[in-house]
């Protein structure tokens, strides 16, 4: 095997950038004539469904027009450019790990680099899609969601107090804050995320609070604990009554 400096590494990986720059705009990444002479391995993993970047992002379930203490512009701007941004990035990762992959020579710490960034993107992806869907509701919760509150933190009022105060502990820098049950203990906590890879193993989301600047900055600047009280008002309890009914099915 020919051996590669990491110089030489990092030009392949650079020369590669207009990819995916293209990736970004929904092209192909991989042409026709990168193909001829590829091993049979590489020509699977470039067709593989782990590889194809096709991912589209999932239309808001509600009126952002409508939702109390949350701008419309805030929504569509966090909707369109941050949740947008990460299913866009996710794509171009898929496709150029793809590419990546045919470079034999290509030393395993620069894939893993792209591997971290699958990791990131994916985790981004979905944590929107749940923060989006748990929009677009009323304030007070029932059913079985309710029921399980009670069971774990004595009453709502108190988990609603937990669950507000680990998202402040967040304001001014980043993460999410998930009520999830744990598969593995089989109990229910508030979750405490400080990026888009960060949840328990085997924990199954209920709902899920964007902390991140930008799902805030634009209504609220700084203060944080105003964004925590509007999104308590606009949860769509429905859809986490779905998710707890989900969650039984699948244990």
């Amino acid at each position: 095997m020919k051996d590669v400096s990491r110089r030489e590494a990092i030009s392949r990986i650079a020369g590669g950038g207009a990819g995916l720059a293209l990736g970004l705009g929904g092209h192909r990444l991989v042409h026709a004539e990168d193909l001829e002479g590829t091993p049979a391995l590489s020509m699977q993993a470039i067709t593989a469904r782990a590889f194809r970047g096709q991912h589209q992002p999932q239309p808001l379930g509600f009126d952002p027009a409508k939702l109390k203490g949350m701008s419309e512009k805030l929504i569509k701007s966090h909707w369109e450019n941050n949740y947008g941004g990460a299913v866009r990035a996710l794509n171009a990762v898929e496709q150029r790990l793809a590419a990546m992959l045919k470079e034999k020579d290509l030393p395993a710490y620069f894939y893993g680099d792209l591997k971290r960034e699958e990791l990131l993107r994916s985790g981004s992806v979905v944590l929107h899609e749940l923060y989006f869907a748990n929009l677009g509701g009323e304030p007070r919760p029932g059913g079985k969601v309710l029921d399980l509150m009670k069971q774990w933190f004595g009453s709502y009022e108190q988990w609603e107090e937990e669950f507000k105060k680990t998202a402040n502990a967040l304001g001014g820098g980043s993460g999410w804050v998930i009520f999830a049950h744990n598969a593995h203990t089989g109990e229910f906590h508030n979750y405490w995320a400080w990026d888009h890879m960060h949840n328990v193993p085997q924990g199954y989301p209920l709902l899920v609070l964007d902390m991140y600047e930008h799902a805030y900055q634009m209504d609220y600047g700084a203060a944080a604990a105003k964004y925590v009280d509007a999104f308590m008002q606009n949860v769509n309890w429905e859809e986490v009554n779905r998710r707890v009914e989900e969650m039984r099915v699948s244990k």
